[in-house]
Parts: structure tokens; C-alpha cells; sequence
């Protein structure tokens, strides 16, 4: 497995980390708990010490992600978030419940710190912004706490540009985490900018489109109700429709390439900039192995520039919700 820096921390991770959300979080019913720690497991024997949970995927998701690491603790990063505290409804929509007040995210922490078993934790992201806390109060919360040895490193999750800029003169942001894959392209526009710029490393998550460019999704697949692909826009079928050039091409050079088409965007997107960590997730050892062998995919500058061009003249739905 390559390694990355993960932005100006000094810590090296795995070129493709592993997503834990899906475990418990957001694509059914939680996955069996005994099969999860052999993932996880396995996933390290396979090269992958990157692993990101959060509070709000479930208590038990940190839980998991703690036990399942608690042999291998000092081969491994852990990433973990705080900021979220949960659901409610506004007007008959779900709204997230934001806190990131200092005494709030003290609480977090700690409870944090007792599910996943340890006594520090590797990289600690602000899950959302909170708008009723100012960036510099969070960043400063966030120097204490590496002050103290509860956090090595911090980062954030969809924050704005100026946000990230006054947070970061604070104290120095080391990773952001954002949706990043051939049909979400956002953070090109400025994210990336702005990485290069302040040293910090881009986390991907939906990597490959929440599964939709594996190519193992149909207008035919079923999901269950509590499955967030049942209302996905980007699994609707006339948007699946609308998007089949995109997977025919990443299918004809998963061909070429005596590859998988996941393992195709996972190299894709590892070849568009250096500090890119993708993290994909996935409740099963073979899609686990064939995301992790993805990092061993090489794709020439031809095969990039190539695809790349393609995927310029393409008009991609990029709709995710």
C-alpha cells in the first residue's frame, strides 16, 4: 500500500483509508459486529491504517471502530468527529442539532475517547459548522485540546473557504473532508486552492458516488427504506440513464486495465492530486479488497489526460440528493 502525508501533520496513512459510516449509518440496518471487526482487521493486514467514524454514524460505530483497532492501536490513525449531536424535525424535515461551543465540544470528546478505547485521538474533524460559533473559537478549543494530548491533529467537514482561512490562522488545519469523485467536482473550483496553498489534505468520502460509479447498481436495485440510496437522486433512473456514458467509459478502461471499475475511479482519483485520501467504505471483504488493490492500479498520464478530457465533454447529473 502507498502512503500519503496527511497534510502538515507529520502522520502518514494509507493512500485508501476505510469509511466506517455505512457499518451502522445511513445504508440499512447495522452490519453484524463480529463480521465488522474482521473487516477492520483485515483491512489493516491489507496495508489500510486509515479509519474514519463519527458520533453521529452511532455511538456503536465508534464503539466498533475502537475494539476492532485495540490490537493494532499504534499502527493506525483514527479519525473521529464532533459538532453534531443529532436530528430533530423543522416543519416536517429533519435538521441537524449543531453545537460546537467549547464546553460542548469538551463533553464530545470525552465520550469520544471512552467508546473508541483510547487516550488520543489522531485526527478529530468538525463533522459540520456550527454557525452560532465563530471559527477562532473553535480552532482555539482545538490548540487546548492538542495542548493536552487529547488530539494530535484537527480538520473540518464542508466548512466554507473564509471559514477554513480564519480557523487555520489559529491553529493549523491538517485535513478537510469533503465529497469528492467523477461526478462531484466541486472542490476543484477552490477547495483544492486552497489545500495547496495552507498544506492540507483533502479526505474524499463517496469516492465512488455512494456506489453508483462501481457499476453494481441498476434502475432494477432495491433498496431498503432506511437505505439513503432510496432517495439518492443520483440512483433515480433517469438519472442513471442520464449518466450510462460515464460508467460505459470507466467500464472500457476498467477492461483495458484487467481491472474493476471501482478500482478505476479509485486510481483516477489518486492521480489527479497528492494529497487526496479516498476513503470508500463498504460492509463486505471482497469490495474491501477490491478498493484497497485499487492504490495498486497504475494509470499512466496518458490514461488520466485521457479520461480526463472524456469527462470534460461530458454532462454529468450531478445530483446527490
Amino acid at each position: 500500500m502507498q502512503m500519503r502525508k496527511l497534510g502538515n501533520s507529520g502522520l502518514e496513512v494509507s493512500a485508501i483509508g476505510l469509511g466506517c459510516m455505512g457499518m451502522d449509518h445511513a445504508y440499512g440496518k447495522p452490519a453484524d459486529r463480529n463480521e465488522m471487526v474482521k473487516l477492520i482487521r483485515r483491512a489493516v493486514e491489507l496495508g489500510c491504517n486509515f479509519f474514519d467514524t463519527a458520533a453521529f454514524y452511532g455511538q456503536s460505530n465508534e464503539e466498533l471502530v475502537g475494539e476492532a483497532l485495540a490490537p493494532q492501536r499504534d499502527q493506525v490513525v483514527i479519525a473521529t468527529k464532533f459538532g453534531i449531536l443529532g436530528q430533530e424535525a423543522v416543519d416536517g424535515q429533519p435538521q441537524l442539532i449543531l453545537n460546537s461551543t467549547p464546553d460542548s465540544i469538551r463533553e464530545q470528546i470525552e465520550d469520544s475517547l471512552k467508546r473508541l478505547k483510547v487516550n488520543c485521538i489522531d485526527l478529530y474533524y468538525q463533522h459540520r459548522v456550527d454557525p452560532n460559533v465563530e471559527p477562532e473559537a473553535v480552532a482555539e478549543t482545538m490548540k487546548d485540546l492538542i495542548a493536552e494530548g487529547k488530539i494530535k491533529t484537527w480538520g473540518v467537514s464542508n466548512a466554507p473557504i473564509d471559514y477554513m482561512k480564519r480557523a487555520h490562522a489559529v491553529c493549523s488545519i491538517t485535513a478537510t473532508q469533503n465529497q469528492y469523485s467523477m461526478m462531484w467536482r466541486e472542490p476543484e473550483k477552490e477547495l483544492f486552492e486552497l489545500c495547496e496553498e495552507l498544506g492540507i489534505a483533502f479526505v474524499a468520502y463517496s469516492p465512488l458516488g455512494n456506489g453508483f460509479l462501481s457499476g453494481k447498481y441498476t434502475k432494477e436495485t432495491k433498496y431498503d427504506e432506511d437505505d439513503y440510496r432510496s432517495f439518492m437522486g443520483r440512483f433515480k433512473p433517469d438519472v442513471i440513464d442520464h449518466n450510462q456514458v460515464l460508467l460505459d467509459l470507466i467500464t472500457q478502461v476498467a477492461k483495458s486495465k484487467n481491472s474493476t471499475p471501482a478500482q478505476v475511479v479509485l486510481a483516477w482519483e489518486l492521480a489527479q492530486k497528492p494529497y487526496i485520501i479516498p476513503i470508500p467504505g463498504t460492509t463486505k471483504l471482497n469490495r474491501l479488497e477490491e478498493n484497497l488493490y485499487g492504490a495498486d492500479l497504475k494509470l499512466t498520464k496518458e490514461d488520466v489526460d485521457r479520461l480526463n478530457e472524456a469527462l470534460s465533454k461530458m454532462e454529468i447529473d450531478s445530483t446527490h440528493f
